[in-house]
């Protein structure tokens, strides 16, 4: 049986109960006996080679024995969305338009994680470009749901979001713009985080939305969640966007608060926008017990007001696709992108870009032509300048409300986890899915998904907590609390 933790498996290797190499090549039975279509390219080579690695070292260090604080995450196998460059591995973005492409550098966020000890298992599947709520828009076929085949696992992460809950890695990293972390992880049953806009590099991230992504971790525990964050994060002279923000000892933050439950002091802001029409009523009922078990811990419930959490969605497909239309320019066939060899034989440069561009997906597509309208000339100012404003005044919304409370909490989504298929053929019915998830996204807040419960048919159902700028520690200390009511 494969160990649920880290310190289960640092315990088993301890004991020399298990081995790096052993548990790697467990994995990787799981990983080809599955069809969940959770991986794009599987690194077995480069893992084995580092379990191997590993194994040695556990032989001959320390009597059989190597000290954890050595590395935080030594011998856990762990997947990376296929938005992450690797040296030497194929990096596709869930598009055939980098179908062959091989990155000659490594992520900032990947570099950091291998420091740490963790084994690359392969890249996970996802939406194009990390452009979709569903997973059903990859351009290598839709990712299943882990435990229900016919429904989606949320998107763009979706790969990441099954291949942790049906035990397919250890571990994984997500990106989210708009809630592609926080929902897989919901409809998947797991723990997944967003944190700070600037609290991760962005290194190495093949970017859609450069103001809004963000790179963070997917695991079956919080505190699992907050250690991998903690080894993420951090400045990098690399990415100038990145913060210089000290990073604290999230995983003692959780311990602390395990072993000893009490939410005395913490304020928990309610924003009434968030419980809308619409909310199927499990989901509704679910977040509500979990708030009563916070207010049984000690915590004091706060209503508070989220005015602009109106003008969310549009604003942020306004913002989002501008500057994806503007990031996706370099995709031209010349600097990146596939060549077909019907572009090889265009005639004129508009008839090359037609055929190589002609590469993306449709809801790619779709994206770049809105954005590039709304950046065009006489529509900047109409759209793209004024949902930046709208924006501002958003932030300004979640400033006020924590000077009245600590941690928000809401639904993740609206619904538990759809069937295939069910709303791609409508995509303003897709882009709703996003409703509560966006607004932490706008504000460059730190968020994440507890598990908390489960519908009449088995599907999880997650509950969204978001705290101010680089307060993860109360982010986690919350969402330990959440964690633990549920058990």
């Amino acid at each position: 049986m494969i160990p649920s933790t880290v310190r289960e498996i640092h315990d088993a290797y301890d004991s020399g109960k298990l081995t790096p190499v052993e548990l790697t090549k467990q994995y990787f039975g799981r990983i080809d006996a599955s069809k969940h279509n959770a991986f794009i390219t599987l690194c077995k080579d480069r893992a084995l080679a580092q379990a191997e690695a590993m194994t040695a070292e556990l032989k001959n260090k320390h009597g059989g024995k190597v000290p954890r604080r050595e590395k935080s995450l030594f011998g856990i196998p762990m997947g990376i969305k296929d938005v992450q460059v690797i040296d030497g591995v194929r990096t596709t973005a869930g598009s055939k338009m980098l179908d062959n492409y091989i990155p000659p550098y490594t992520a900032t966020s990947v570099q950091k994680l291998e420091n740490a000890g963790v084994i690359t298992m392969g890249k996970l599947n996802m939406d194009e470009f990390a452009m979709g709520s569903s997973n059903e828009n990859s351009a290598y076929g839709p990712v299943l749901h882990p435990t229900h085949p016919d429904r989606v696992p949320g998107g763009s992460s979706g790969g990441s979001g099954t291949a942790v809950a049906a035990d397919l890695v250890f571990a994984a990293t997500g990106t989210d713009t708009g809630g592609s972390i926080r929902l897989p992880a919901s409809f998947c049953g797991i723990v997944g985080m967003k944190p700070t806009y600037g609290r991760i590099s962005r290194y190495g991230l093949i970017a859609f939305a450069s103001s809004l992504d963000q790179i963070g971790p997917m695991a079956k525990t919080v505190e699992d969640a907050a250690l991998i964050c903690q080894v993420m994060a951090g400045v990098d002279e690399l990415d100038e966007t990145s913060a210089e923000a000290p990073v604290e000892d999230w995983q003692k933050v959780v311990r602390d608060t395990a072993a000893a439950p009490s939410a005395e002091g913490l304020r928990v802001g309610v924003p009434k926008e968030y419980f809308i029409d619409g909310i199927e009523p499990e989901v509704k009922n679910a977040i509500e017990a979990s708030i009563n078990k916070l207010k049984a811990q000690g915590a004091a419930i706060v209503p508070i007001s989220l005015p602009h959490t109106k003008y969310a969605v549009s604003t942020y497909y306004v913002i989002a696709v501008s500057e994806a239309s503007s990031n996706l320019s370099r995709m031209d066939g010349v600097r990146f992108g596939v060549r077909p060899p019907a572009a090889l034989e265009a005639k004129t440069p508009a008839d090359f870009y037609k055929k190589v561009r002609a590469n993306f997906g449709l809801e790619v597509k779709r994206r770049i032509i809105l954005g590039t309208f709304a950046l065009s000339s006489g529509y900047y100012d109409a759209y793209y300048r004024r949902a930046a404003q709208v924006r501002r005044l958003m932030r300004e919304d979640f400033e006020k409300a924590f000077q009245q409370c600590d941690v928000i909490v809401s639904p993740v989504a609206p619904m538990t986890a759809f069937k295939l298929g069910e709303r791609s053929k409508n995509p303003l019915q897709m882009y709703l899915v996003d409703i509560f998830t966006i607004p932490a996204s706008m504000a460059g807040l730190p968020a994440m998904s507890v598990p908390i419960a489960k519908d009449a048919g088995g599907l999880s159902i997650g509950m969204h907590l978001i705290a101010s700028r680089f307060k993860e520690s109360t982010l986690f200390k919350a969402a330990a609390l959440v964690e633990g009511g549920v058990k």
